[in-house]
């Protein structure tokens, strides 16, 4: 390193953020996650004895995944060297596995490699690392938003342990924040801000688990808020809802959380609980999902949860979804939260989708026949065919109905959909139930 390169680090250093500057060299100091770095946990005990194996670290934003791999890189004694997927090539990884290699081979040294947003990786890129994974050349550090299981490879996956980061709690930020605005060294102490109780609160609230965030907004609040007379930067509630504007809401619509949000926005909608329902609503629409996308979750849900309990169900989720196409937002939120509500509150059935389920099964398992007077006879000849014979038109009959076979003879008997007791299947019951005691 000549000087300078190395008078560009140290600038670097010194200007890096805040959120930069805090991070912790320590396992000590880091906050929050004690779920899987307390003292008595694997992962703790792996680190201070400097015997890790590859481990692939899963959390939303700013949970300390970044943070856990620069703590690792302060108390190994491996060699540690770090990738960003979403800048990183095949010729950087190459020229990792050759240095490790090296350093394997004459010295016995071991080579730890973080790769940061591992997702980006495309599955290429993954096997490459593999073999070297595989045989020890590389302890891989990898850190995801998104979930591990997902987007890594399967080999990569199963050699590696996968440790998942939690949102950090109120309490956790609020240390945090205090520790940026009172550390002189890493922090920004020597500003001489304070820090009002309800800001710390807000901030603490309004971040969302989400440290970065955070941080970012203390130290927008400080380098722009002017002196007040008495010399102080004073952080109020007012400054403090400036710098994080609003909510970080954990949501990607391409990620995990994605998946984790519409989970919980159908089951509460099958759950009949309409003020989680629109809540989860909401939140995906808040996060800019797609309005078609979620009118498309709805019409489902009106056939698969609803049914004939409630035949109107899947009339109002189709109606929303033509109607969001042509509306758009932001007034087609005021559709969709009707659609929702209603699906919310109507009577469940799953009597549809258990039917079909059954019938599938029942095609997948036996060969079966349309009987003979069941099959086409719109075409001169069937009667010298057999095609058609027997038949009983239904409408001839008393309720429109006549007993007679419709399924296979192969699976006679079977029993596919079963009325429930709610709703208008409740109705459709005894309907069925009249006609077929009539017609005895």
């Amino acid at each position: 390193m000549d000087l300078f390169e190395y008078a560009r680090e140290q600038n670097m250093e010194k200007e890096a953020p805040l959120a930069s500057r805090l991070r912790p060299v320590t396992l000590e100091e880091v906050v929050g996650q004690q779920h899987i770095i307390g003292r008595d946990k694997l992962l703790y005990r792996a680190i201070k004895a400097d015997k890790l194996s590859s481990v692939i670290f899963y959390g939303p934003p700013g949970t300390g995944k970044t943070t856990l791999a620069k703590v690792i890189a302060h108390t190994t004694s491996a060699e540690f060297t770090q990738i960003n997927a979403t800048v990183a090539g095949k010729k950087d990884m190459e020229a990792v596995v050759e240095k490790a290699k090296q350093l394997r081979g004459m010295y016995r040294k071991k080579t730890i490699l973080f790769v940061d947003e591992i997702h980006r990786f495309n599955k290429g890129q993954q096997d490459y690392l593999l073999p070297f994974v595989e045989d020890g050349t590389i302890i891989l550090i990898g850190a995801t938003t998104e979930n591990p299981y997902f987007e890594v490879n399967g080999a990569l996956l199963s050699r590696s342990i996968v440790f998942e980061l939690k949102a950090l709690e109120i309490p956790e930020i609020k240390e945090l924040l205090l520790r940026a605005v009172n550390d002189k060294e890493k922090g920004m102490g020597s500003y001489n801000a304070v820090l009002d109780e309800d800001a710390l609160e807000f901030l603490a609230d309004m971040a969302g688990g989400d440290a970065r965030s955070a941080l970012n907004a203390i130290e927008l609040g400080i380098l722009t808020t002017p002196r007040d007379t008495d010399g102080k930067i004073h952080l109020t509630l007012e400054v403090a809802s400036e710098c994080i504007q609003k909510r970080v809401v954990r949501y990607d619509k391409n990620g995990d959380n994605h998946y984790d949000i519409i989970s919980a926005f159908i089951k509460s909608m099958r759950g009949s609980d309409p003020d989680a329902a629109v809540y989860y609503l909401a939140k995906m629409l808040y996060a800019g999902e797609d309005v078609k996308f979620i009118a498309r979750r709805i019409m489902i849900l009106a056939s698969e949860d609803i049914g004939n309990a409630d035949p109107q169900a899947l009339c109002v989720a189709t109606a929303a979804a033509q109607a969001v196409e042509r509306v758009g937002m932001p007034e087609s939120q005021i559709i969709l939260s009707q659609a929702v509500t209603y699906m919310a509150c109507a009577p469940k059935s799953n009597s549809a989708v258990n039917a079909i389920q059954e019938a599938m099964r029942c095609v997948k398992a036996k060969k079966t026949t349309v009987p003979v007077h069941l099959q086409d006879a719109h075409y001169g000849g069937h009667e010298s065919l057999g095609h058609g014979i027997g038949y009983k038109y239904a409408h001839d009959y008393p309720n429109h109905y006549v007993k007679q076979q419709y399924l296979p003879s192969e699976i006679e008997g079977e029993h596919f959909y079963e009325l429930s007791d709610m709703g208008y299947e409740k109705k459709l019951k005894e309907h069925m139930k009249k006609i077929h005691e009539e017609a005895k």
